[in-house]
């Protein structure tokens, strides 16, 4: 059975991913299971591009390191706000200026928003995944799910932009969510379904 790598450094969205993984026959190894500490330039100037050049060079990372049996899943993913012209779209991590700091892209987000009315509010999260194989060969999806932006921060779950993602037929944010609820109407649960055939033949 090959082993499948997530090529992500991001602890929070490499558990989401095994969560939702979690019950096939699939071994799942992080980038820190298997000991690699390596960041890939992010460049791309779509969500795939940014996945499939993940998961190529960490592949090709994993090679030279004398890896075997295994294959890669990358993931790009980020909020896009319709008001905001799509932003902050594939800058969503480091959308204040600081990489990965969920607060301050928090409260930049709010303040671009500030005074705009629900009506133009309107968001949806973006999941791009990207396979490499070991017959070089790409296998990509995407996943999106829509809600709004509300005004303030609700609920400690999750992370990113999720305390401020409100998901209307669950009447709460992303934040509020139980990690079971959220990864089945997600946008990385509902690419990881669309994947998920094609991982279980793979591996």
């Amino acid at each position: 059975m090959k082993k499948l790598i997530l090529a992500s450094n991001n602890a929070k969205k490499v558990k989401e991913i095994k969560e939702i993984l979690e019950g096939l026959p699939i071994e799942v190894k992080s980038l820190k299971d298997e000991g690699i500490d390596i960041d890939v330039v992010e460049d791309g100037k779509t969500f795939e591009e940014n996945a499939k050049k993940k998961a190529k060079e960490i592949y090709e990372f994993l090679l030279s390191k004398g890896k075997k049996d295994f294959i890669v899943l990358a993931d790009d993913s980020g909020l896009e706000v319709d008001y905001l012209n799509g932003e902050p779209g594939i800058y969503s991590a480091r959308y204040s200026g600081e990489h990965g700091n969920d607060d301050k892209n928090n409260e930049k987000l709010l303040e671009n928003l500030e005074g705009v009315p629900k009506e133009k509010r309107g968001a949806q999260f973006v999941c791009q995944l990207s396979l490499f194989t070991d017959k070089g060969e790409y296998y990509t999806v995407r996943g999106e799910v829509r809600g709004f932006i509300i005004e303030s921060i609700q609920g400690k779950g999750g992370f990113g932009y999720d305390p401020l993602f409100f998901y209307e037929p669950f009447n709460k944010t992303f934040g509020e969510l139980e990690a079971e609820e959220k990864n089945k109407i997600s946008h990385r649960g509902i690419a990881l379904i669309k994947l998920k055939d094609t991982l279980i033949d793979l591996i």
